[in-house]
């Protein structure tokens, strides 16, 4: 595809003869050298100076070597790299008003009005402040006479950009801060691990998680395991919850499950602010049931290890972000905080998330507890929301009784994260009064008549498990049309929920065109898209496509890693995707790719040239490995193959080559948090959406569901999770190559060849806008961002 026209971009918004420093403060977290690097590469791209600050705030106090130029080779090797490689300092100096003039004559003299600050809310709350004060302290400088008057006229206003740079995902404003996926990544494998052991002797974990004032780490791991109980600052438990909490444990143990979790934030407080500690919890499970009960503390293991593909295209997306803004930005432009919401890019005014951060802390302080929950968001709320759904069963006494049956199957390749979906699911068609059935071995089980009914209890411990627990198949179901509706007769099947890929999509519409024939399939269905090829029009994300990402990405650094200390080497991998370029783009954004070829931007013997050529000339000068990725699909004649003995032989001398084709991997393993976190979140919303829809369309004594919105796919849609009749989207489908039409994802192709330092036009259109923090909460997605 044709990269737009942005002259305009260059001509209005060029960085020539501008200095933007970048340094990370406070907290280390995972992603923080990938926001570093954007910052750097997407500086020199557009001619500023670009330079480092070490050691945070403290290195601009000092001065001296901790602020160094950056080279586009200096932030080679890091996009990996957990921690930050530039360094993070407690500074107490720069608090005082000395320190501050101290940092701003070392600005000064290095020509710098433009920072890039990565860190918490004490970060970027510095940073405005050294910011409101800039006039007065460059006055003073003149006035020690330590900079001239035509330094403090030609460097009179500073500039500042924040990135949040934190694991705990406390900053209002935004939907996810860098280092949050990373940080739920460890704790996820930590909680899976001890799950087997668990299992083996009957125990009970009680695990403390990083979140002194913001439980988000705690509820979302509770999400995706399916933990017994979750503890968190901002909804204290109700009084008598100690009671209550071994009641279900009890429970849960007498209905043969054989472990029970318990996740504990650092920050966990009672309706009295009093702390609940782990060891509390221990004593207490003890002391009332005498289970055998173990304690786990995770501590900074949270903070370590690489970042996962999420942070680093958050990262990468929100560094690029920063340098746009810091190139608009006037003298009257307040600071403001860079991030995403929904799948969006957004800029807040940096001190409106502060406060509202602020907000929160003081709404617990004074017992206000529903505020601190709706202080932090939709997504924060909704997780809450799911969560209790989905963990606390009501007694049967309690539950309506609709008497309206729900199917749920799943259709198309197995992707991490159905299971998940068909647990949340299933919990809340019970949760809402139906009876739910299982559906094995999707449309061909459904004609074969391979249908059960599932139980709450059945779907426990399925949100970590790979693959399809229901069982999945390609088969469509226009050849069986028949069977199926005498199978919806016999099981009076009131509502369908398919979860899967594009032959979800197609079965989908299968069925609701036998509508006019086949009365049995005038009930509504609608679609919640699992895929790793991410190729279902209609939404911007689906459930496995983050798993698979992971499996690219990690696979990626292991292969650079094996050629660390042997000459050079540039690696060719193959992608899954069918026709669709999500995983090789994507992926190669997060894998820091050379090179990626996808279907949907055709290229032709002279590109292929061209990439050898210039990957060539980095060869020569500092990088040791090359990585160039390539769809499946993305060419007949130009296979993998064909790439790998092009690059050999025009490499010789230079560099060799290795090829690796990923294959089946990408499907399989446990699902990452992400996706077991977004398939419960969209698959509990699938099942309201049906609960009402059976209500509008119960007519004497049954179900009849005909119109066009009676049928519909849920997907993500930039900042939201919207319904969409299946009818309307035939037009955004290209049948033939199983893609959308139009892909948003195509938008980061410039970025990822900005950032191997190829020149391109790189489209703004979509770039962040400064918006209103409140404005910005009434618009959030109900599920954490997408990529």
């Amino acid at each position: 595809m044709a990269q737009p026209d942005n002259k305009k971009f260059f001509e209005n918004l060029s960085g020539a003869g501008k200095a933007i420093a970048v340094l990370t403060s406070g907290g280390d977290a995972q992603g923080m050298n990938a926001a570093v690097r954007a910052v750097v590469r997407m500086g020199i791209y557009v001619g500023a100076k670009v330079y480092f600050i070490h050691e945070g705030y403290q290195g601009m106090v000092d001065g001296g070597d901790n602020i160094k130029e950056a080279t586009w080779e200096s932030v080679s090797s890091m996009l990996q790299v957990g921690g930050t490689v530039i360094g993070s300092a407690r500074c107490m100096e720069f608090r005082t008003h000395e320190g501050r003039l101290k940092a701003a004559h070392n600005l000064v003299q290095h020509g710098i009005t433009n920072l890039c600050v990565i860190g918490g809310d004490g970060s970027l709350t510095g940073a405005n402040l050294f910011r409101e004060e800039w006039s007065s302290l460059l006055a003073k400088l003149v006035q020690q006479g330590m900079i001239s008057d035509d330094a403090a006229e030609k460097y009179s206003a500073l500039h500042i950009v924040g990135m949040v740079g934190s694991i705990d995902n406390d900053f209002c404003g935004t939907d996810m801060t860098i280092g949050t996926d990373s940080a739920l990544h460890r704790i996820i494998e930590v909680v899976d691990a001890i799950m087997t052991t668990a299992q083996s002797h009957q125990r009970t974990f009680v695990l403390e998680v990083m979140g002194r004032h913001c439980g988000y780490l705690a509820l979302v791991s509770a999400l995706a395991c399916g933990a017994d109980w979750v503890l968190i600052p901002e909804m204290p438990p109700e009084d008598g919850w100690e009671e209550k909490m071994c009641e279900k444990l009890s429970a849960n143990r007498a209905g043969r499950k054989r472990l029970n979790i318990i996740i504990v934030a650092e920050g966990a407080i009672d309706r009295n602010n009093k702390p609940i500690t782990t060891e509390h919890v221990k004593d207490l499970v003890v002391r009332s049931l005498g289970f055998d009960t173990r304690v786990t503390i995770l501590g900074h293991v949270q903070r370590g290890g690489t970042p996962s593909a999420f942070d680093r295209i958050l990262a990468s997306r929100m560094g690029v972000e920063a340098v746009l803004a810091l190139l608009e930005t006037t003298a009257n432009t307040p600071a403001c905080v860079v991030s995403l919401c929904g799948n969006q890019a957004v800029r807040l005014p940096l001190m409106e998330c502060v406060q509202m951060t602020q907000e929160v802390q003081k709404a617990m302080d004074e017992k206000r507890f529903e505020d601190a929950v709706k202080l932090r968001g939709r997504s924060f709320e909704n997780n809450l929301r799911t969560y209790k759904l989905l963990a606390h069963r009501k007694p049967e006494s309690e539950l309506p009784h609709s008497n309206f049956n729900v199917a749920v199957l799943n259709v198309g390749a197995p992707a991490a994260g159905m299971n998940a979906a068909v647990r949340s699911a299933v919990r809340v068609g019970i949760s809402e009064g139906h009876k739910m059935f299982a559906i094995n071995d999707g449309f061909e089980g459904f004609y074969k008549g391979q249908i059960k009914e599932i139980k709450w209890g059945a779907v426990g411990g399925w949100t970590g498990q790979g693959g399809s627990l229901l069982g999945t198949k390609r088969t469509l179901p226009a050849k069986y049309i028949g069977k199926i509706a005498e199978q919806i007769r016999k099981y009076n099947i009131n509502a369908l929920l398919v979860i899967g890929g594009f032959e979800a999509y197609l079965g989908i519409a299968e069925l609701l065109a036998a509508r006019g024939t086949c009365e049995e399939f005038c009930v509504p269905m609608i679609m919640v898209p699992a895929t790793v090829s991410n190729n279902v029009p209609g939404s911007d994300l689906s459930i496995g496509a983050d798993t698979a990402l992971n499996a690219i990405t990690d696979t990626c650094d292991r292969i650079k890693q094996s050629a660390s200390g042997t000459k050079r080497r540039v690696f060719i991998i193959e992608t899954m995707g069918g026709y669709c370029g999500y995983l090789a783009s994507v992926g190669g954004l997060a894998a820091g790719a050379d090179a990626v070829y996808i279907y949907e931007e055709p290229f032709d013997i002279r590109e292929l040239q061209s990439n050898v050529e210039h990957l060539t000339e980095k060869m020569k000068t500092s990088i040791q490995r090359g990585l160039v990725l390539r769809n499946e699909n993305s060419n007949v004649n130009y296979t993998t193959d064909f790439i790998y003995q092009l690059y050999s032989e025009e490499g010789k001398g230079v560099f060799d080559c290795r090829k690796n084709i990923l294959g089946h991997m990408q499907q399989g393993g446990a699902p990452s948090p992400f996706d077991r976190n977004f398939g419960t979140k969209i698959a509990a919303k699938a099942m309201q959406w049906i609960s009402k829809k059976l209500q509008e369309s119960y007519r004497q004594g049954r179900v009849f569901a005909n119109t066009e919105d009676s049928a519909c796919l849920l997907g993500m849609r930039r900042r939201a999770l919207v319904f969409q009749p299946v009818t309307q989207l035939k037009d955004q489908t290209d049948f033939i190559h199983r893609i959308p039409k139009e892909q948003w994802w195509l938008k980061l192709r410039p970025l990822m060849k900005i950032l191997a330092k190829y020149k391109t036009s790189y489209d703004v259109s979509d770039s962040g806008q400064l918006e209103h923090v409140v404005c910005n909460r009434t618009k959030e997605s109900d599920t954490t961002t997408t990529i």
